[in-house]
């Protein structure tokens, strides 16, 4: 039987990162996965590092709106009629844990990750020589409209409590930043937030940065875990089982297929998502990610193309996709920004694993000696991944952690 420290389940941007820090702490590490690094979750989203993001993202609680939610009739959610019986108890959780003083708990919880956020990417992406894929643009947040507008400046302001460097755009200065979109009545531009021009790239790299240090890529699945009679856990690798002391459960929207194996039980959900990308017509070029808030999609430019991301669907992980969020949103993207022809011969679909207060689950599984959880980043994952993998390396090599890990622990549902 071939021996490690500790196998890390998931080669994502949440598992390479962790692997690199229990790695940077002198762990014997492998790091498994049945496809390769990047190619799941991690591909497929907007390419924020959001060091804005203070604020989760909550159920709505207007009746308007929730209203049209449940005829299908916002292009920023959908779901599944077949799924619901399983997706609504979960929605009722996420929809409880947005109430105000919920809220408070979850912002609390959700900072000191934040705050580190890009501080913990800046020194991979150093170590991985990756620069080329990080931009400094921020991002912008453009709405349609002058009362869509008030509401959106209104938030904002809450934010600059947390330091952060925020602009107020009218519609002049929205064109002077994005001079080839259409004009609307204005915009945030959140100036802390950086983008990643290839999201799927940044994970190789990071993966590549592991190999290079004297890590090991397992080709295997994870679902193959065990536990041995001395405690230890192993997988069935393609050369024998490979056992460690140590394993992290690291499977984003998989986790549930093993840790309810072993009996714990947590409010898990998914939001699926989608993406497109486009060429820009001839001459046309944009500068920033770009959020249409009032119709719930993201223009984000790409090394591929214009990537354009859609809002949440609520179904099941392994539906057939239905991306008539895409169908819905692209030709109102063509026309706030001059959009060529489609590049993918089809949307992409991934899922994002959510708990219902937005927060990660991190930390000790705790009826299972050397069983670690570190899941659940819900629309944060390329954000949060360093951090939360320095922090997991943190108390699993008995390091006083920055930031106190109460929060995130397994057992808080």
């Amino acid at each position: 039987m071939q021996k490690a420290d500790v196998i890390v389940l998931g080669a994502g941007m949440v598992g390479v990162s962790a692997a690199l820090h229990l790695q940077a702490r002198g762990r014997d590490v492998a790091l498994v996965d049945r496809r390769g690094a990047g190619l799941e979750t991690s591909f497929g989203n907007a390419g924020l590092i959001e060091r804005s993001s203070i604020f989760p993202y909550l159920f709505p609680r207007d009746p308007k709106r929730l209203v049209k939610y449940a005829l299908n009739l916002l292009p920023e959610a959908h779901y599944h009629v077949a799924a619901l019986p399983s997706v609504a108890p979960w929605l009722m959780r996420y929809w409880r844990a947005s109430s105000p003083e919920r809220v408070a708990k979850s912002i609390a919880g959700r900072r000191p990750l934040i705050e580190r956020s890009l501080i913990e990417h800046e020194a991979l992406i150093q170590q991985a020589g990756a620069g080329r894929l990080i931009r400094y643009t921020g991002w912008i947040k453009l709405f349609r409209s002058d009362e869509t507008l008030a509401l959106g400046v209104a938030d904002a302001e809450k934010l600059r409590a947390y330091d952060l460097h925020i602009d107020i755009l009218d519609s002049k200065g929205v064109a002077a930043r994005e001079p080839h979109l259409a004009k609307v009545a204005g915009a945030v531009h959140y100036l802390d937030t950086a983008s990643v021009s290839d999201p799927g790239a940044l994970a190789k790299a990071y993966a590549d940065l592991f190999l290079a240090r004297g890590g090991r890529f397992v080709s295997a699945d994870a679902l193959t875990l065990e536990q041995e009679p001395d405690g230890g856990w192993s997988v069935a690798g393609p050369e024998g089982r490979l056992a460690a002391p140590d394993a992290v459960l690291a499977l984003g929207p998989w986790s549930d297929q093993i840790f309810r194996r072993y009996g714990y039980e947590m409010p898990f959900g998914f939001k699926r998502g989608y993406h497109m990308h486009y060429a820009p017509q001839p001459g046309a070029t944009l500068n920033h990610p770009i959020l249409d808030a009032d119709n719930g999609y993201l223009l984000a430019p790409m090394d591929r193309g214009i990537r354009l991301t859609s809002g949440a669907e609520f179904a099941t992980r392994d539906a057939p996709p239905t991306p008539v969020q895409i169908e819905r949103c692209e030709p109102i993207a063509r026309t706030l920004f001059p959009l060529g022809p489609a590049l993918d011969r089809a949307p992409w679909k991934g899922a994002r694993p959510c708990l219902p207060d937005m927060l990660p689950v991190l930390g000790p599984a705790p009826r299972h000696k050397g069983l670690w959880f570190d899941f659940g980043h819900a629309h944060h994952g390329l954000t949060l991944g360093p951090v939360t993998g320095r922090l997991l390396a943190e108390m699993m090599t008995g390091e006083t952690p920055f930031t106190d890990p109460a929060p995130y622990r397994v057992d808080r549902f």
